[in-house]
């Protein structure tokens, strides 16, 4: 049971992760003076979960694998619209 456990909380840690970063990206604003930082804390979040996402996919199942590779093409995809400053 241990292990169920810890794929559990891997996969949460990754959602949790992904879903921070997420919510970041929606605030960030091109045209503000803070953007640069903002873009910074952008890169941060996504590094973390995608740390936590890789930690994640060493223990997930088959339904998790898939949930989690979505979760890494979605932050590919956040660090492409915000990239080019």
């Amino acid at each position: 049971m241990p292990y169920h456990k810890n794929k559990q909380q891997a996969f949460q840690a990754a959602q949790q992760g992904t879903e921070q970063a997420k919510d970041i990206y929606e605030l960030i604003v091109r045209n503000d003076p803070d953007y640069g930082n903002d873009f910074k804390r952008l890169e941060n979040e996504v590094n973390e979960a995608l740390e936590q996402i890789n930690n994640a996919l060493e223990v997930a199942s088959d339904t998790q694998r898939v949930q989690l590779q979505q979760f890494q093409q979605d932050l590919g995809r956040m660090m492409q619209g915000h990239g080019d400053l």
